[in-house]
């Protein structure tokens, strides 16, 4: 069974740095997408990053390029999202997600609804 757990969350002021992790487990593949959401209240679900397993293929949004930066540790799986120079909208509960994929292609095309496996959530707060 795939768990996703995610930490790293917390509350900082405008133009700090704070770095996501979500660790994964139950894969018995390689061949899957993974991605970072975010959500605030009101708002809908939005990807933030996404990255594919099987060839380290990612990407980020056009709203957070430069700030935010995809990695991950393939010895510990865990997934993480680098955050710098934050700001106040980027206030939101930060979320991972996984599901299988069969390319970087259908990774990148995957909407928040194509993803099936999603872990609990970390809050992040940036004050001004």
């Amino acid at each position: 069974q795939v768990q996703l757990v995610e930490s790293g969350g917390g509350s900082v002021q405008a133009g700090g740095s704070l770095r996501l992790s979500c660790t994964a487990s139950g894969f018995t593949y390689i061949r899957y997408c993974m991605g970072w959401f975010r959500q605030s209240p009101g708002k809908e679900r939005e990807v933030v990053a996404r990255f594919y397993r099987n060839t380290g293929s990612r990407s980020v949004a056009d709203s957070v390029k430069g700030r935010f930066t995809i990695s991950h540790d393939n010895t510990k799986n865990t997934l993480y999202l680098e955050m710098n120079s934050l700001k106040p909208e980027d206030t939101a509960m930060y979320y991972c997600a996984a599901e299988r994929a069969i390319d970087y292609v259908s990774c990148s095309r995957f909407t928040r609804t194509d993803f099936g496996y999603w872990g609990q959530g970390t809050q992040v707060t940036v004050s001004e």
